[in-house]
């Protein structure tokens, strides 16, 4: 198992850290530039070309089975998923075959909402600490799921 991570605005690297060195597992941590590299052997940072969904790309390309990819991009998340890979947003919610689709569509319906309506702005709750909890308790589970 390899977990790969979109790292631009990511608010739960240290917790991915801190899982992966746990277990033992190599982690990517992908983005355009911009990061300090972590001092951990098991951390590569990843940077990409500047461009749009650059990282996106990178990681879509390699994750497949076993893997575990933390994003908040829905398309990414999908692509991932037909891949066969594990994929969590960073307020812990999972994402599956079973619930992409529904998530999809919906992200597709408010974008078309906002572009229709300006007033209609906003990205959604903001990032707190009982995400950052539930965060680390499904990258666990998807570990013991991975090494099973």
């Amino acid at each position: 198992m390899q977990i790969y991570v979109d790292a631009d605005a990511c608010p739960v690297k240290a917790e991915v850290e801190r899982v992966a060195t746990r277990h033992g597992l190599r982690v990517h941590v992908v983005s355009n530039g911009g990061l300090r590299p972590s001092q951990n052997p098991l951390i590569e940072t990843v940077i990409v070309s500047a461009g749009p969904d650059e990282a996106d790309k990178w990681i879509a390309e390699r994750a497949g089975p076993g893997d575990c990819v933390i994003t908040g991009d829905i398309p990414l998340a999908a692509r991932c998923i037909e891949a066969g890979a594990q994929v969590i947003k960073h307020n812990g919610e999972e994402l599956t075959p079973a619930n992409i689709g529904t998530i999809l569509a919906t992200r597709d319906l408010m974008a078309d909402l906002r572009a229709s309506d300006p007033f209609r702005q906003g990205s959604g709750k903001p990032f707190q600490k009982a995400d950052r909890s539930r965060f680390l308790n499904a990258l666990e589970r998807a570990v013991q799921r991975a090494a099973r």
